[in-house]
């Protein structure tokens, strides 16, 4: 079945409907993150108690995401976004009210639950929504929620952290998580579901076993890996290792990585559409990976040294996104995209939280008040980081048509 194609206002509307609602889901996702040295203190636990919160959200998001490659092509790609984002929001409130690290540890579960499966159906609705030929740059137009958030969410988030406590950070996100769900409720359009009349465990072994599947699923998992090793370590590692204050210096860490950001994305995004998108992916990696190994080392240093390296960090794993994503939604049948994108976040949660699980292993507090172990998880990061561009070349092999540009994809992409 080919894309619906829509008027050019329609789709843009679309799209950033898509994008705000990835905004949240990110920040959601990302707060806890550079919140670590809050956290840490506040349930006085371990960097691996630190590191097991993380992988809480990855570990149900990856559980209930398998469970949705069954059945999420059965329904109506609308109401399936905003009935599980309507539950997202209220696990973001529960976050907000946890006055325990157990109860703050169930709240993630759900949270993870909700919005990982959300993600997946929001991606699909690109893919059903959007032809071939723009879909890099729509995944780009998407992908400026994680840049922004980084702006705007997060600093704003570490701000009220640092005024009125952690608690307020996810108040400010349920309230903003309210307001796009009503927004979505008028917006959104009716994209229908792509029923097969397939059983569905004939479905679901249809999705897993497909040899271009399993490429992909192989692809997005070197790709999170890589970013959970090193990632929700980088704000403690920077104010217990490199002696940055987490009130002021923090979130200006992650408002210049956001600005940086948010032009790179769409840029990528339409070196995506124009060339081979693996050979963008290995120019961002020419880069990511050098510059992985400096920033898992800093140590106290000059201010400038220390934001040029983190900003850079942010726009190569970031970066890496827009091509990868593009690619495999270009790969996959829209029959099986939404079964197989709620799969594949099942992938990528799963493989995430083990990266985050490994890394919290590896990084320990030692006497001297400083993380130790964080060079050792970076050389795991750039291993996964290159296996992501021997991924992609693998997939690119057996669906040459997914990484082409928009001149030669839109003939082969009809032909399906």
């Amino acid at each position: 079945m080919p894309a619906l194609h829509k008027p050019s206002s329609q789709e843009r509307l679309l799209l950033y409907t898509l994008a705000a609602l990835q905004f949240t889901l990110i920040m959601d996702f990302m707060i806890i993150m550079p919140l670590g040295s809050h956290l840490i203190r506040a349930f006085a636990i371990t960097p691996a108690g630190f590191g097991f919160l993380i992988a809480a959200y990855g570990i149900a998001a990856g559980v209930i995401g398998f469970l949705g490659g069954f059945f999420i092509d059965r329904f109506n790609r609308r109401n399936a976004l905003l009935v599980l984002y309507a539950g997202f929001t209220l696990s973001s409130l529960a976050c907000a009210f946890a006055p325990t690290y157990q109860f703050l540890l169930i709240a993630r579960i759900a949270a993870g639950a909700f919005g990982g499966i959300c993600g997946s159906v929001l991606t699909a609705m690109i893919g059903d929504a959007v032809p071939p030929e723009r879909r890099g740059s729509a995944t780009g137009t998407v992908m400026v929620a994680v840049p922004l958030c980084s702006v705007i969410g997060l600093p704003a988030g570490l701000v009220m952290a640092s005024w009125w406590g952690w608690h307020s950070t996810f108040f400010f996100l349920s309230a903003l998580c309210l307001v796009m769900l009503v927004g979505a409720l008028k917006i959104l359009p009716l994209v229908p579901s792509h029923q097969t009349g397939a059983h569905p465990m004939r479905q679901m072994w249809n999705i897993v076993a497909h040899r271009i599947h399993l490429r992909a699923f192989l692809l997005r998992a070197s790709l999170v890996f890589s970013g959970s090793c090193v990632m929700p370590f980088m704000a403690p590692s920077m104010v217990y290792n490199v002696g940055l204050n987490e009130h002021t210096q923090i979130p200006m860490l992650y408002m210049l990585g956001g600005i940086l950001t948010f032009f790179t994305i769409p840029w990528i995004g339409r070196l995506s559409d124009r060339f081979d998108k693996v050979n963008v992916l290995i120019c961002v990696a020419a880069v990511g990976i050098p510059v992985l190994l400096i920033m898992t080392r800093l140590g106290p240093g000059p201010l400038t040294i220390t934001y040029t390296v983190t900003t850079l960090i942010f726009i190569c794993m970031s970066g890496r996104f827009t091509p990868i994503m593009a690619l495999i939604t270009n790969a996959v049948e829209p029959k099986y995209r939404g079964g197989f994108m709620s799969v594949n976040s099942s992938v990528q949660f799963t493989v995430g939280s083990l990266g985050n699980i490994v890394a919290g292993m590896l990084i320990v507090m030692g006497d001297d008040g400083r993380l130790h172990g964080y060079p050792t998880a970076g050389w795991i990061s750039c291993g996964a980081f290159a296996a992501t561009i021997l991924f992609a070349a693998w997939l690119r092999k057996a669906a040459p048509y997914a990484a082409r540009n928009h001149t030669t994809q839109s003939a082969a992409a009809s032909a399906l």
